[in-house]
């Protein structure tokens, strides 16, 4: 079981944004930007690419309306897509608010957000998740 595994069976804590039948989406504990998240299935696989047809377009259409709740709620140009998925052995795609291109560098320094930061973030993009 991955740890997005555990996070989606409420094992583990996250700062969830939104969430339907088949995905789950919560902030990044290490973000890039203010308003990170991450968009999982709750279907437990490896590689986006690997999703059929049918789950990958879902997730990929769950992702779109938690972006529109993150350009909402946090200032921004526009939000970034990311898929990488070396990092944890469960498909995801990072939504990141961005002002310019360089601002989706993994190697750029992780936020350090406290947990009340975190919430409030949250909530607001839930708040405008439709």
């Amino acid at each position: 079981m991955t740890i997005f595994s555990k996070i989606i069976a409420g094992e583990i804590p996250s700062y969830k944004v939104a969430e339907d039948g088949s995905n789950y989406a919560f902030l990044d504990i290490n973000p890039i930007a203010k308003g990170h998240v991450l968009a999982v299935p709750k279907m437990e696989t490896d590689y986006l690419f690997a999703l059929d047809d049918e789950r990958l377009s879902d997730l990929i259409l769950f992702s779109k309306r938690v972006a529109v709740a993150i350009e909402k709620a946090v200032p921004c140009k526009r939000i970034g897509v990311a898929v990488v998925g070396l990092e944890v052995p469960h498909a995801h795609i990072h939504l990141i608010p961005v002002h310019d291109i360089y601002d989706i560098d993994f190697n750029r320094p992780k936020l350090k957000l406290t947990s009340d930061e975190m919430k409030e973030i949250a909530g607001k993009i839930a708040d405008f998740f439709v």
